[in-house]
């Protein structure tokens, strides 16, 4: 047979996919800025499609957190705010632990080739001083820790917030003046889970970004026009204990007293 006998022709993506993909990367880039209202209308100009076409694909970008719906037709690029930054970094936190974890304990030949190698990727970015290659591999690292569990489930919750651990880690390595910083965060990380020290690998990847969640936080509440209530970040987890709710703050503790 031929090479000419063989249809080789690429099944044509899904528009509404292809329209999703564009959109997402001019959220995560930053030139759809938070609180940039997005019409159906004038996307659909743009980009050549159907406003359904925009529709689905705004639809989809909604499941993944970086758009919002405020009205049927109506949507908008939400602004993170100290409550999303706290819900983000205690949910990260806890699929990233656990992972480190599993990681560690399970540790093979392969998977800390692998993991070793995802590390490389991210000093290699870092060497580049192109912010959005370093936030790439950023993300890319935690995606393997994830990965290299073979833990199905853990790598189907990570999958939901990728996009908005994507979209902090872009946001919040941007305030960081020097970008070996970053490796300095995260070769403890690789070396826990390297070692076989399970606990410690768990407890640096749950608290490693902390300092740039609370330095967020504080400063989406003073960007604030309400004088919002910035919420503590949560303790590492402990067995049996109830972190389903953040801790009280003093003010609630006060009963509202001025």
């Amino acid at each position: 047979m031929s090479i000419g006998a063989v249809n080789l022709k690429l099944p044509k993506r899904r528009l509404d996919g292809q329209a999703a993909d564009m959109l997402r990367e001019q959220i995560l880039n930053g030139r759809f800025a938070p609180g940039l209202r997005l019409v159906e209308a004038t996307l659909a100009d743009q980009l050549g499609v159907s406003r359904g076409t925009v529709r689905a694909a705004l639809s989809e970008l909604a499941h993944e957190g970086l758009v919002s719906q405020v009205a049927y037709t109506k949507w908008m690029v939400p602004e993170l705010s100290a409550t999303d930054a706290w819900e983000l970094y205690s949910l990260r936190g806890s699929l990233e632990g656990l992972a480190a974890r599993l990681a560690s304990e399970h540790r093979t030949p392969e998977t800390m080739k692998v993991l070793r190698e995802a590390y490389e990727r991210l000093e290699a970015a870092v060497a580049t001083e192109r912010r959005s290659t370093v936030a790439a591999a950023d993300l890319g690292l935690h995606k393997t820790i994830v990965a290299i569990t073979g833990h199905r489930r853990l790598i189907g919750q990570y999958k939901l917030i990728e996009q908005q651990v994507r979209h902090y880690i872009a946001t919040s390595n941007a305030d960081i003046a020097d970008q070996h910083e970053l490796l300095n965060q995260h070769e403890p990380i690789v070396s826990a889970i390297a070692a076989g020290d399970a606990a410690r690998a768990e407890r640096l990847a749950h608290d490693h970004n902390a300092p740039e969640v609370e330095k967020f936080a504080a400063e989406r509440a003073r960007a604030s026009e309400h004088r919002g209530e910035i919420l503590p970040l949560p303790a590492r987890p402990r067995r049996g204990g109830d972190h389903s709710r953040p801790p009280a703050t003093k003010e609630s503790n006060q009963g509202g007293k001025k």
